[in-house]
């Protein structure tokens, strides 16, 4: 049912390491969010991205500023963010930087010195542009901030701003200063914003790295150097590593299904999902269920969501196949959840998400959100309406290497990479 497709050439990799929050290199010292705490920030992710696409906000909209690296990715729940975060040097002399990475966002940023207004706590010290040799900023006529969708100006300098639909914000001077990725994969002149008014719920991460597909993202900025491809594995349990790469895949076997783009959104990554299988039943629903709103595929999202009759058809069948354990109580969000708590060992039903031309079979760990023993759900939810876009959640991602190839504009899926 998978197609195959000739690989692309590419320099060489280069990879960052990621890792859960509860694992060996969590920090001990930054405060961590509780699973329920998770769940909430989450909602208001989505509610951050459903307003993106729709064009309806309550507030500023982000601005957008805009061959292979390999980098550790970790849980970002370590640092109380349900994203997943990697450490990269900004400056020269270099300084490590643990940052958001998230295809949803486009502007690349850090807190900085002297931190003019207001900066929440880090794990690692203020990146001090004065002590870089290679720090610049930019003037309010320079192209780079020209082509800001919002900016502003302070004296000559020129100012991004990014207001996040959850109420997170920040605010500096557009810059562009040395990132290095590796030892031996260093890039001069990145943009990014260097942030001196950063509120919120980013909670001990430096910033954020932006993977959309505008021009001042990550992996736009290097595609000249490594390609424009790059994939991520991220870590299942609390004890395991995974990894963020820039260039080919590391898995030798790759299947695709098309990237798709809606004008309302170009900087998101959209994939066609048509069907559901849960064990041996497939959902009965037309795909145009979920194609008449859109898909997208987000590392920042944890929970899927789906069009309310997909949900409501899903839940149904997976219910019908677990009615030998007890029902614990949901939430808002999970409302089908189960108390394993006296139980060594469980059987569910395989859900297999079907998009064009691939069907990817979930493990466990793509199944289930655990928030304890006794409170373990179904890590699916419906959308309020069904004018909502649907969201493949980081959740159903895991134990995967998921590729964005924006070359051949393609989403790859590969097992046995993982760890």
């Amino acid at each position: 049912m998978s197609l195959t497709y000739a690989s692309v050439a590419a320099p060489s990799h280069s990879a960052l390491q990621v890792v859960h929050r509860n694992g060996p290199c969590a920090a001990k010292s930054v405060s961590k969010l509780t699973q329920l705490e998770v769940l909430v920030q989450d909602s208001l992710r989505v509610a951050s991205l459903q307003e993106k696409v729709s064009g309806v906000s309550r507030g500023n909209n982000t601005l957008l500023l805009g061959s292979q690296i390999s980098i550790p990715a970790r849980s970002g729940l370590y640092l109380g963010t349900g994203n997943y975060v990697i450490t990269v040097g900004f400056g020269t002399p270099t300084k490590a930087q643990t940052v958001i990475f998230d295809t949803g966002s486009d502007v690349n940023w850090i807190q900085c010195k002297p931190c003019a207004v207001s900066c929440y706590s880090q794990q690692e010290p203020l990146f001090d542009p004065a002590l870089s040799s290679t720090y610049r900023t930019f003037t309010c006529t320079a192209p780079a901030c020209l082509r800001l969708g919002k900016r502003g100006c302070s004296g000559t300098t020129c100012v991004y701003g990014v207001t996040y639909g959850d109420g997170s914000s920040t605010l500096g001077f557009l810059a562009r200063d040395t990132l290095t990725l590796t030892s031996t994969n260093v890039f001069s002149n990145f943009i990014f914003g260097c942030g001196q008014d950063n509120k919120g719920l980013f909670r001990g991460a430096a910033g954020l790295i932006g993977l959309g597909r505008s021009l001042y993202s990550l992996n736009s900025q290097v595609a000249n150097s490594l390609g424009d491809i790059f994939s991520y594995c991220l870590p299942s349990t609390s004890s395991s590593t995974g990894y963020f790469n820039i260039g080919n895949p590391l898995g030798s076997t790759v299947f695709y299904t098309p990237m798709l783009t809606s004008s309302l959104a170009p900087s998101l990554y959209f994939i066609d999902l048509i069907g559901i299988t849960v064990g041996e039943i497939q959902l009965p629903l037309s795909p145009t269920v979920f194609q008449s709103v859109g898909t997208i595929i987000d590392s920042g999202t944890v929970i899927t969501r789906l069009p309310p009759a997909a949900y409501n058809a899903l839940r149904t069948v997976f219910r019908a196949a677990m009615t030998q354990y007890p029902l614990a109580q949901g939430n808002t969000l999970l409302d089908t959840c189960y108390d394993f708590s006296n139980l060594e060992s469980i059987t569910y039903p395989v859900i297999k998400l079907r998009y064009t031309d691939l069907e990817v079979p979930l493990t466990a760990t793509g199944v289930f959100f655990v928030i304890s023993s006794a409170q373990v759900c179904l890590a699916f939810a419906g959308n309020s309406d069904s004018t909502e876009i649907g969201i493949i959640g980081n959740v159903q991602q895991r134990a995967f290497e998921v590729t964005y190839d924006n070359i051949q504009k393609r989403i790859g899926f590969a097992v046995g990479t993982c760890s």
